[in-house]
């Protein structure tokens, strides 16, 4: 197995745990707190966010930088720029599209992954 193919499987798992954080707080927000839903979506992807830092820089990328700030940024960077292009999936499928408001966060979930393995390969983790 090649390093990029095993990064990118690691990086699946470590987006798996982050896709179940992401759906439990929105929906704990959505459905329990009554938050609108679109805020519900953006703690939930926030959370992921975090958790999925941490996890990718020890684990998906083995990454002993010590400019963590510098990382971290990068990090969150591409993950407000997934958080938009997601929201922008969501209220395109759900608002517009009106399909299931679920099957609409998945959608934009897988193609965030895409985004966030590439951009986080190129630029946060480059370097050990």
């Amino acid at each position: 197995m090649t390093d990029t193919l095993g990064r990118l499987l690691r990086f699946g798992m470590v987006g798996f745990s982050g896709i179940l954080i992401d759906f439990s707080i929105t929906w704990l927000c959505k459905e329990k707190l009554k938050v609108n839903k679109f805020i519900a979506n953006a703690a939930g992807f926030t959370l992921a966010v975090i958790s999925n830092y941490m996890l990718n820089r020890a684990w998906t990328f083995k990454n002993t930088s010590p400019d963590i700030f510098k990382q971290f940024t990068w990090f969150l960077l591409i993950g407000i720029i997934g958080l938009a292009i997601n929201t922008g999936i969501l209220y395109l499928f759900h608002e517009k599209r009106k399909f299931h408001f679920y099957l609409s966060k998945a959608a934009a979930i897988a193609f965030v992954f895409c985004w966030n393995f590439a951009a986080n390969s190129l630029l946060t983790f480059r370097y050990k």
